[in-house]
């Protein structure tokens, strides 16, 4: 039994470019999973793959074991210092912060509570989850559930690309329009998803790097293409909202590019400017800039910056209630072994004993029911005191205690080869197994179980 039972790691939008990002990331979040699975000693896998993060996260046999199976996440990389490394605690506490929004670089959106859901799914249907992850991922959507309906945390726009489009929604019908993004980089990238969130029919990503475009244009949930910043005269003929993003020090779109756009509202978040103020005075064309941004964000901004707040105390609260129930259960798991080996035991005394007792001169139904009733009284007496404490050395992080027992009462215990003396290979000396005079428990095959916790039987 190891305290440490969950590792992960993590290459993410606060260390790492997009470039990354990619090369740390699988060719999909399934094949990161079987992956995982593949390797020597590792139980349960999970993996989330966005365009912000390529995360992973083992259930392994050993602590080394979960960090070799975890070095593929930095297997593409050339600077493995992006990689951030995660024990037990750390990995619960950022999986429950990633499906809040906290990790988001829009501080509470929602597009990454979906996409941890469908992580979740993925993971499962590759038989990646078990009791561990399930319990911890299972809790994380519950935090990001609460976050989002019980704070502000999602409510209003606090980063200037997802500004860009509320401000855009106030002026234009964003449901089925062509939408068209200059920019690849990160307000690009959110304007983007903003823009996909706000129901547009057709996303546009122009970039000077087409793959950077295509990477972005592969992340959101909308109809998107890629092209290059060459090809951005033909798209503004067809887009009826523009966002650009770009760090070009010259105009990427002048007055001659938007002659034949029509009605068309153009949002520039560039600085420089990407857009020719002049292009505003070409037909239809209206033109926003960062200062008609202020009203948008202003309001919002200190909202989400209280919600976030609530949010962590939540986090916190849960965060404890999650390990709890990580140590009732490891406790449980010990107290459920030793049990079932008394239980092993007691059986076959009893059937002794009563096969002995009857030879003698018979058993009435009543005598059998007194002897299996007073096996069942010994064991529970006998075990009481040594559930109890196995229950506060969970309690307190004795685990040593807790693995000493499972070793003590591994659930083989006196299932021993004939002739030899009900021993199993490898049990410890000195704990009486055998028969009555040997000190023995007794099973009659019933249905004894641990006392409930908080209440005693003797």
């Amino acid at each position: 039994m190891d305290t440490e039972v969950i590792r992960g790691a993590r290459v993410s939008h606060e260390r790492a470019s997009v470039d990354q990002i990619e090369a740390a990331a699988g060719e999909s979040a399934r094949g990161v999973v079987e992956s995982l699975l593949a390797h020597d000693g590792i139980r349960e896998a999970f993996a989330l793959q966005t365009c912000n993060r390529a995360e992973a996260y083992v259930v392994a046999d050993s602590t080394e074991a979960g960090r070799a199976a975890l070095s593929l996440l930095g297997a593409g990389l050339d600077d493995g210092s992006v990689v951030v490394e995660m024990g037990h605690e750390e990995s619960l506490r950022h999986l429950m912060r990633v499906a809040a929004g906290l990790e988001s670089l829009v501080v509470g959106e929602d597009q990454i509570l979906g996409q941890f859901k469908r992580a979740v799914e993925v993971a499962r249907g590759a038989g990646g989850l078990g009791p561990t992850l399930e319990t911890g991922l299972t809790k994380a959507v519950h935090v990001g559930e609460r976050a989002r309906t019980e704070t502000v945390i999602n409510d209003g726009a606090t980063s200037i690309g997802t500004a860009a489009v509320r401000l855009a929604e106030r002026e234009t019908a964003l449901e089925g329009a062509t939408a068209l993004v200059v920019g690849a980089g990160e307000m690009g990238k959110l304007a983007a998803t903003a823009l996909a969130d706000a129901g547009v029919g057709e996303l546009i990503v122009a970039n000077r790097t087409v793959p950077h475009a295509e990477h972005v244009a592969n992340c959101v949930d909308a109809d998107a293409r890629a092209m290059s910043l060459d090809d951005v005269e033909d798209a503004l003929t067809a887009a009826d909202v523009v966002v650009t993003a770009t760090d070009n020090s010259e105009y990427v779109v002048d007055a001659d590019d938007v002659a034949a756009a029509g009605e068309t509202l153009v949002v520039d978040l560039a600085q420089p400017r990407d857009v020719d103020p002049a292009a505003g005075e070409a037909g239809a064309v209206e033109i926003r800039d960062m200062d008609d941004l202020e009203s948008v964000t202003a309001e919002t901004r200190a909202n989400r910056e209280a919600a976030a707040r609530e949010v962590e105390a939540m986090i916190d609260a849960e965060f404890d209630r999650l390990l709890d129930e990580y140590k009732r259960r490891q406790a449980d798991e010990a107290i459920g072994t030793m049990y079932e080996a008394a239980e092993r035991i007691k059986a076959r005394e009893v059937e002794t004993a009563v096969s002995q007792l009857e030879a003698a001169g018979g058993l009435t139904d009543d005598q059998r029911e007194a002897v299996e009733s007073m096996a069942d009284a010994l064991v529970g007496q006998l075990l009481a005191a040594p559930t109890k404490s196995l229950r506060e050395a969970a309690a307190e992080d004795d685990w040593e205690t807790i693995r000493t027992a499972m070793q003590l009462f591994d659930p083989g215990f006196g299932d021993g080869p004939p002739g030899g003396d009900g021993r199993p290979e490898g049990a410890p000396d000195g704990i009486p197994i055998g028969n009555s005079e040997e000190g023995g428990l007794r099973r009659d095959g019933g249905s004894l179980r641990p006392p409930v916790e908080g209440r005693s039987d003797d």
